[in-house]
């Protein structure tokens, strides 16, 4: 086999571990479903901004005790073989990430689940998330997977060329000009598909370790 040719691969969550929205499973398990659909609906028509759409999904979990929106992260329908991925990415020698807007206390438990090593991908100013159990009211929510992705690659010395990141979402598919790999998973966007270097449709995350085996970076055409 050839050396493997990357030293970091980061993961979107929801839409490419999960199999539909995690935000739309979670809704439903709360009979919070309007309030998902609201938002989903004025965000794909552009109305909504990204910062705006994510405030308003963070309020779905406000008040809920923690325990219980683990539980429904536990339930929520996910693709098979995320943790043997995560682990077969370290056997070869590059550190996998989470790269996504979710909060904190929903990249840490997807990160101690599955043995991701860090994420980033949001600012959300200095309000605590979580308070004695419950969820809190979400403050002003900034988000930003570009400079997320400077940050980790900054924190494991690793250069954009050596980097893949993995999504399904117009988020995504702003960073994959920026990589040596861009890998579009699962995505129901057209405009995603086109940016990515790989397009994959996956029951199962395995699937894309011989993908990432044989590929060959690019030399990113856009800085970071």
């Amino acid at each position: 086999m050839s050396p493997f040719r990357f030293r970091l691969v980061s993961f979107d969550i929801d839409g490419t571990l999960t199999r539909g929205h995690g935000w739309r499973f979670l809704a439903e398990q709360l009979g919070r479903l309007p309030q998902y659909e609201a938002t989903d609906a004025l965000y794909h028509r552009h109305v909504e901004s990204e910062d705006e759409h994510l405030r308003r999904l963070l309020d779905i979990a406000r008040g809920i005790p923690i325990s219980k929106v683990h539980g429904i992260l536990e339930s929520t329908p996910k693709l098979a073989g995320i943790a043997e991925t995560v682990l077969e990415i370290d056997r070869r020698g590059a550190v996998a990430v989470l790269l996504s807007h979710n909060p904190h206390y929903v990249c840490e438990w997807y990160a101690r689940r599955f043995g991701f090593v860090a994420w980033d991908g949001m600012q959300d100013g200095s309000a605590p998330e979580v308070v004695d159990g419950i969820v809190q009211p979400p403050g002003p929510v900034r988000v930003g997977k570009v400079a997320g992705l400077s940050r980790l690659l900054e924190r494991y010395q690793v250069a954009p060329r050596e980097a893949v990141h993995v999504g399904d979402g117009w988020a995504d598919a702003e960073l994959f000009p920026r990589l040596g790999l861009g890998v579009a998973l699962n995505s129901q966007l057209p405009e995603v598909n086109d940016a990515a270097d790989v397009v994959l449709e996956l029951a199962d995350l395995r699937g894309l370790l011989p993908v990432l085996d044989r590929a060959v970076p690019k030399e990113p055409p856009t800085p970071l």
